[in-house]
């Protein structure tokens, strides 16, 4: 009996192991299909955002809210793009939250967040610096006001990247940045898996700065606009 009890459970753990084989292997081919088709779902054009950053920056100049105004407005007139957005403006206060991801701490405004983009913007008066992040993600940073530098392990000179540059960090690269104390603002658009980038953005707030309602809050706007998103077919 012990011999038929021990072959019994010998079968039954191959059973439930082989079904996990099965559904992890079915997980990875989905997972990998939608990786190659990612493209697709994506509404924001970073070149199209770069050439509205400089226009914008080139009529504003060191106007950083004129700069966010004349971004969110002509992003606004795009039928396809105008929906996805935030309907809470800028310039309301409660839709602003810090951020402390990587050792770096700024705040960040979110213009629209799906599970395959977002865009914010981002930003401190008073400079930072930090570890980016290694992330599953393209993240496409426009500079609209002051600098930011950069630099990869073994670089001996920093990147720099003025207003009006575009600092691209590939997906599963990682670096140092840096915004000097004279301040740095952006447009930030990740393009890639965003949801995997979360518990980075988020981690600091509850393990570091311990500041639970900055986390909160950051959560009920992510949820919200992530949602409302869906809702509207954008993946």
């Amino acid at each position: 009996m012990r011999k038929t009890s021990s072959t019994t459970s010998s079968r039954g753990s191959f059973y439930w192991l082989a079904i996990l084989a099965v559904f992890f292997a079915l997980f990875g081919a989905v997972i990998k299909l939608l990786d190659n088709r990612l493209r697709h779902f994506y509404i924001f054009d970073q070149a199209q955002l770069h050439d509205i950053s400089r226009a914008a920056i080139a009529r504003h100049g060191n106007a950083t809210d004129l700069i966010f105004d004349e971004i969110v407005s002509k992003l606004g007139q795009d039928p396809k793009i105008g929906p996805t957005l935030n309907k809470n403006s800028f310039r309301d206060h409660n839709e602003w939250v810090f951020n402390n991801a990587g050792g770096a701490m700024g705040s960040m405004y979110i213009i629209h967040a799906s599970i395959t983009e977002y865009l914010i913007f981002f930003g401190t008066p008073i400079g930072t610096e930090g570890h980016t992040g290694r992330h599953t993600a393209d993240d496409y940073f426009h500079i609209l006001q002051g600098e930011q530098l950069a630099f990869r392990a073994g670089d001996l000179t920093p990147e720099r990247y003025p207003a009006g540059a575009m600092h691209h960090l590939k997906r599963g690269q990682v670096k140092q940045y840096v915004m000097p104390e004279s301040g740095c603002w952006a447009l930030e658009l990740a393009q890639g898996w965003i949801p995997p980038m979360l518990p980075f953005g988020m981690a600091d707030s509850v393990f570091s700065t311990l500041d639970l309602p900055t986390f909160l809050r950051t959560c009920v706007i992510t949820g919200r606009e992530m949602i409302a998103n869906l809702l509207r077919g954008k993946f």
